[in-house]
């Protein structure tokens, strides 16, 4: 069972930076294709950055140049720094995790980001 643990939401006002951390329980990323998604009130959960299959990297439009997703394999952790923030990014950011092999999707329990204009 895969458990992922999201951390570093918070306020920040518009323009400012904030970096998201998603710790995972075991050595997953060898059968998981991780990414990151938000779910603003009343919206669908969208995607916002994730690895691809070959270990490339992939965003949604409304975020390019803004946001980058990494990860530390030692620590079993993906990171979203987000920069230039603005209040359209403001929603519950989830830690996902899809296993390649199996379909199965997992996801985090969320963190709140909040930007103020």
């Amino acid at each position: 069972q895969v458990q992922l643990v999201e951390s570093g939401g918070g306020l920040v006002q518009a323009g400012g930076s904030l970096r998201l951390s998603c710790a995972a329980s075991g050595s997953i990323f060898t059968r998981n294709v991780m990414g990151w998604y938000r779910q603003a009130p009343g919206k669908q959960r969208d995607l916002v950055a994730t690895f691809t299959r070959v270990g490339s990297t992939n965003y949604a439009d409304s975020v390019k140049g803004r946001f980058t997703i990494s990860r530390d394999n030692a620590k079993n952790t993906v990171y979203l720094q987000m920069n230039s923030l603005k209040p359209e990014d403001t929603a519950v950011y989830y830690c996902n995790a899809y296993n390649t092999h199996t379909g199965s999707m997992y996801w985090g329990q969320g963190t709140q980001v909040t930007v103020s204009s």
